[in-house]
């Protein structure tokens, strides 16, 4: 199996970004954490400093199984001002390798780059911009449209790293995964 990398930004959601990484490497996904920082330090919105696994800068994200990007403010915001991290996003889209975002990431990335656009999509309550043809699924936790998983926030975030688990391992994987996890 292909490397999956969660990107990581000063502001980003911190139960989004770890908990999608858990439930991914529980299901035995590789995944990377990439900090698009200059540093591997990222400090998340509420404090909790995580030392990334990579740089971004350092990262062949050609391959990838999925690209993820977790929100949470200004995280959210400074993943959209990073260069390389959008060409590697919008490249993945074009190949129709697998998207996923969650909380303000489907709005401020993903709909700009025009990856969502005239897809179902959703997002933090309030997040939804208007002008790219997104159909925002509210109030729906989770949404897979073709090779792209758009999550609404931090409620939804075991659900999130469940269907990005199911869509590359099988719903009998990510089943296994959550009865672990005491999910029902």
């Amino acid at each position: 199996m292909k490397t999956s990398f969660v990107f990581l930004a000063d502001g980003f959601e911190e139960i989004e970004a770890l908990a999608t990484v858990d439930v991914m490497r529980r299901a035995g996904m590789p995944v990377i954490t990439v900090s698009i920082n200059a540093t591997l330090q990222v400090t998340g919105a509420h404090g909790v400093v995580v030392m990334a696994d990579a740089l971004v800068d350092d990262c062949d994200l050609a391959n990838a199984e999925w690209l993820i990007c977790p929100g949470g403010m200004p995280g959210a915001t400074h993943l959209a001002a990073c260069e390389p991290l959008c060409r590697a996003l919008v490249e993945q889209n074009r190949c129709g390798g697998h998207l996923a975002a969650i909380c303000a990431s489907p709005a401020i990335v993903l709909a700009p780059l025009g990856i969502i656009n005239n897809r179902d999509a959703v997002c933090y309550p309030g997040m939804a911009v208007e002008g790219y043809g997104v159909n925002w699924c509210e109030p729906k936790m989770v949404v897979v449209d073709g090779n792209v998983v758009t999550g609404r926030g931090p409620a939804a975030a075991c659900e999130f790293g469940l269907t990005i688990v199911a869509q590359s391992m099988g719903t009998q994987v990510a089943n296994e995964v959550a009865t672990g996890m005491l999910i029902d």
